[in-house]
């Protein structure tokens, strides 16, 4: 009697080399350690000599060698006027790529990431039907085969003749573009009670980015970060984002995701929040700052849930991504994405990136009216 089961073998670990082994852990270690080369090389050094991770054939120096061969590291000079080694640009694309793979790795291969809408007219995409020639039609989009068919058939094959009411062009749909905003919160509980929480922060960042720019080149997406204050920051500038000694003054975030949306031209906009904690300050007209650190303060809400309402209006959704279970934050959170109707995630850093990405392809599904 045949039995039926799986049958294991023993697994063979793929051949890597001594480069590459050591690149993907250096890729993880200048995430964590904001960019800084030292820093990242040092913890290098210290799993190397707990895990053996080199040996007499390749070294540490090997490797910074050849990292400073193949253009992953330059000379640069510091704040001091001291002369340190940076990574490159080249660096920088290398981990956005890897935090896509990581996060995003089981992603389907898809077409050039744009929009569909239910409307048919002078798209981008083939639909594979066929309508009559209309004045305005662009001349590339005639089909010359259905044309020249329709001509024998209405006009015999005696003697040819081509009029205006043989041609037909294959249709198209429209397609809409999406601009997204993604708030990064920097405020120092993202790193409180021993917790890295700016890290896995910055790989979503990192995919997300490298995600639209690669897969989806006509959507956009922008990049801010929250503390005391808000300000945008450039794609290559998020491997070196740190954490600072701030509260958190969502509205101004929010206000400054507004801003950089209005100047889209895009339909379809978006906001995507990553944050940790409730928002605890806000900044006056006279340049001044309120801060309240103790539970939720209703002048400082009140405030946040404006903003909410004032992004409905605009028709900007928000989706808050809440790194934190604590039942008064989901009290502001589920009040806050009340004013928007909008959407929230209660997620562990484990899955955020999943998550983000979820949502992100739900939303670019969503058709023009």
């Amino acid at each position: 009697m045949n039995k039926k089961g799986f049958y294991f073998k023993e697994f063979e670990e793929k051949s890597i080399s001594p480069f590459d082994k050591l690149f993907g852990i250096f890729k993880e270690l200048i995430t964590h350690t904001s960019g800084d080369f030292d820093e990242a090389i040092e913890w290098l050094r210290e799993l190397d000599k707990e895990y053996e991770l080199t040996d007499e054939n390749y070294t540490i120096e090997d490797f910074i060698e050849d990292l400073k061969a193949k253009g992953y590291i330059h000379e640069e000079i510091d704040e001091n006027g001291g002369s340190g080694m940076g990574i490159t640009a080249k660096t920088e694309r290398a981990i956005r790529q890897t935090a896509l793979e990581n996060i995003f790795g089981n992603l389907n291969k898809s077409g050039s990431g744009n929009h569909k809408t239910k409307a048919s007219g002078q798209g981008d995409e083939m639909t594979g039907e066929f309508r009559s020639y209309h004045f305005g039609d662009s001349l590339e989009k005639i089909s010359l085969t259905e044309s020249l068919k329709n001509a024998q058939i209405n006009n015999g094959i005696g003697e040819f003749e081509l009029t205006e009411n043989d041609l037909v062009v294959e249709d198209t749909q429209y397609k809409s573009q999406m601009s997204t905003v993604l708030m990064i919160d920097i405020s120092h509980s993202m790193i409180l009670y021993g917790e890295d929480r700016i890290t896995p922060a910055k790989k979503v960042a990192m995919a997300l980015a490298e995600l639209i720019t690669t897969r989806y080149p006509k959507d956009t997406i922008d990049i801010l970060v929250f503390g005391n204050d808000a300000w945008s920051i450039s794609i290559k500038d998020i491997p070196y984002l740190k954490v600072g000694p701030y509260h958190t003054n969502t509205v101004a975030g929010l206000q400054l995701a507004m801003d950089i949306l209005r100047r889209k031209r895009n339909t379809n906009k978006q906001i995507f929040m990553i944050t940790d904690g409730k928002p605890s300050c806000v900044r006056e007209k006279d340049g001044t700052y309120y801060m309240n650190s103790n539970g939720l303060d209703p002048y400082v809400t009140e405030k946040c849930y404006t903003q909410a309402a004032q992004a409905r209006k605009l028709h900007i959704p928000i989706t808050t991504f809440m790194i934190a279970r604590d039942s008064y934050l989901q009290q502001f959170v589920d009040k806050f994405t009340e004013a928007n109707q909008g959407k929230a995630f209660y997620t562990g850093l484990k899955g955020l990136g999943e998550m983000i990405f979820q949502d992100y392809e739900t939303n670019r599904k969503k058709r023009l009216k």
